[in-house]
């Protein structure tokens, strides 16, 4: 079945809510003022089967002047209207307002209701219709079919319902693919349930208990069940009027505006890119920062108006502007909107989102305005790529640019693809998700990265590479601790680096001294060889061959590295072969003896306590031995060897 919601629009008193009932036997008007006063102050909800399997959900909006931000909060998310208009009054102010408003949220489909048609005769309905036709020539509703109904009598009504049927038969359904996008209309409670919220699922699915998110607030809660066109259902789709029963949440924490959603998609924001249209039925030009009342689908938001190309839009003039407001605004790229005057309040334009959570804009920012009109016109690649152009060096995901442009995940991902297959854009691998950035920015990234190599290696020849955390805080901050990793594995996989435990290197070196440097460490580390047990202390080893403080940290980590030296306590350095000569002594030695003290030990190894200790003490930690009291017995790698 296909679904559709259908909204009212017309004057106060020209029967939009009578038709209604008329036709879904649903009184909308709920309110005992409603009741008392007769004419509808806030939004009300109907359901309608019409022919050829649609399923419409009715939106009756007030018509009353008063009452126009109740009538935006309810023409958001609508896909055609019924404009009514009484065949006894004839167009009247908010018969216009009404069409500026669903010209604005470019809702092109409609039907015209004449109602009261049993109140006047044939020839006044004659003039009427003329009227009404001349009226909307200049709109999308010029060629929308024209009703004469009379609610009290029923005539026409069938008429109706099968021209709204036709209308309807045209309309793309909604899509269901993308993620769970519903705006708040109205909150309340029933007893034994909690908190219900209504309004008209504008994209994605629902299902019960779905984990959501309540914008802007940033409120997570859960769906204990749904209602669609008031029926119990396990599922909600794209276009249908939904009741969603949330868990966890008090009445007080959702007002109208409010967004229920799947979890991380939508970005509450300060700031708007639009691409907005000044009516020319405006009484005056909007001047820069103008405050305006924004009607954002269920939301009515106040901020100014930022012109970024000129210091004031003249009415029937269209340009892109920056609004900035003064409560957070949830929207998404393509989203319709309209904005009225502070005070008086009187519709003067509209328009659609370019960018839901931009960047600060000036006037005359360079290049803004081109900018904004590829992110409004481009293609997904295009748009894609703008996006990772603007992200510059900080690497952004899939859900990061589905929240920038209101694309699918498919269609991300299909405008990823087509960038990485153009050398555009490239795709790093992290964990269980993919990171972008130009393909430019890899790039230079590459040349940055290799630089810094071979100058490192060229003052640093001993060692293994540069320190891996260094880079990233210095040159990589884009990149947290857990992220960098990622880059550096894409980058060693391409053959453009070398990665070790703690450092980067360039893929062919080799930690290796020149010439003149190497004959002196052969020296050096013949030193040590020559005097296993009881060798230099490293700084006089150090300016035995001439090397600075520096220069003998550089040989001495290269040393360690290659396990030519031993660090057996601080300040104290052995010769790899004296560590093994010294182990197998002192193994033999308890073998036989089955103990060794300090003392047995310093004279099996010809050495001085101050060797001695701290070798045995090397020893403990590594299990070769084992202290008890003042002796030594064998360890328990000693142990499991000798098995």
């Amino acid at each position: 079945m296909k679904h559709i919601i259908i909204g009212t629009a017309g004057h106060v008193d020209h029967g939009k809510t009578m038709l209604v009932k008329a036709l879904t036997g649903i009184d909308t008007d709920r309110l005992r003022e409603e009741k008392e006063r007769g004419i509808s102050i806030e939004l009300g909800f109907a359901s309608l089967e019409l022919p050829g399997n649609l399923q419409a959900g009715i939106v009756d909006v007030p018509g009353h002047e008063r009452f126009i931000k109740n009538m935006l909060a309810g023409v958001g998310g609508i896909d055609m209207v019924i404009l009514v208009i009484a065949a006894d009054e004839g167009i009247m102010p908010q018969t216009r307002e009404h069409l500026d408003i669903i010209q604005l949220l470019q809702v092109n489909k409609g039907v015209v209701a004449v109602t009261k048609s049993d109140l006047v005769d044939d020839e006044w309905m004659d003039l009427v219709e003329e009227d009404i036709k001349e009226f909307l020539a200049p709109t999308p509703l010029a060629a929308a079919p024209l009703i004469k109904v009379s609610a009290l009598t029923g005539s026409g009504l069938g008429e109706l319902k099968s021209a709204l049927a036709r209308e309807a038969a045209g309309l793309t359904p909604r899509s269901s693919a993308g993620r769970a996008r519903l705006p708040v209309d109205r909150v309340f409670t029933v007893t034994g349930f909690g908190t219900v919220v209504t309004g008209t699922l504008l994209a994605g699915r629902m299902h019960i208990g779905d984990q959501v998110e309540i914008i802007p607030d940033k409120i997570t809660s859960r769906i204990r069940s749904l209602q669609v066109h008031g029926q119990k259902s396990e599922f909600a789709e794209a276009g249908q009027r939904v009741a969603v029963n949330i868990t966890g949440v008090e009445v007080e924490q959702i007002e109208r505006g409010s967004v229920v959603a799947a979890p991380g998609i939508l970005k509450p924001s300060f700031r708007l890119d639009v691409k907005l249209t000044l009516l020319e039925s405006a009484p005056r030009p909007l001047r820069q920062r103008a405050r305006v009342r924004l009607y954002l689908s269920t939301a009515e938001l106040l901020g100014r108006v930022i012109l970024l190309d000129r210091e004031e839009l003249k009415p029937g003039e269209t340009t892109y502007v920056q609004l900035r407001l003064e409560k957070h605004a949830v929207a998404a790229k393509g989203d319709r909107f309209v904005i009225r005057t502070y005070s008086p309040m009187l519709t003067i334009g509209g328009g659609t989102i370019i960018d839901p959570a931009p960047k600060k804009h000036r006037l005359g920012q360079k290049d803004i305005i081109g900018s904004l009109a590829t992110r409004e016109k481009g293609t997904p690649p295009e748009i894609v790529r703008q996006h990772l152009e603007l992200a510059g060096a900080k690497p952004v995901t899939e859900l990061d640019l589905i929240k920038a442009t209101g694309y699918s995940r498919d269609e991300i991902i299909s405008a990823l693809k087509a960038l990485e297959a153009s050398r555009e854009a490239k795709g790093i691998p992290a964990d269980n998700q993919n990171l972008y950035v130009s393909r430019a920015i890899y790039d230079s990234w590459k040349q940055t990265l290799g630089a810094l190599l071979s100058a490192y290696h060229r003052e640093h020849s001993l060692r293994e590479g540069y320190p891996r955390e260094e880079i990233r805080s210095r040159y990589f901050h884009h990149f947290s601790a857990k992220l960098f990793p990622a880059l550096l594995n894409e980058m060693e996989r391409e053959g453009l680096i070398k990665v070790y435990a703690q450092t980067v290197a360039l893929p062919d070196h080799l930690p290796e001294p020149d010439p003149e440097l190497a004959a002196r460490l052969i020296q050096l580390e013949n030193t040590f060889l020559e005097n296993l047990f009881m060798p230099p202390a490293w700084p006089e080893a150090c300016r035995m061959y001439g090397l600075d403080e520096s220069a003998g940290q550089e040989v001495l980590q290269y040393f360690l590295r290659l396990n030519k030296l031993v660090k057996i306590a601080d300040n104290l350095y052995l010769h790899s072969e004296a560590i093994t000569r010294a182990r197998q002594s002192v193994l033999d030695y308890l073998k036989e003896h089955g103990e060794i003290s300090i003392g047995e030990a310093r004279d099996v190894l010809s050495t001085s306590r101050k060797f001695t200790l701290p070798l045995l003490e090397y020893f403990d930690r590594e299990r070769t031995t084992r202290r008890v009291g003042d002796l030594r017995v064998p360890g328990r790698a000693a142990e499991i060897n000798s098995k």
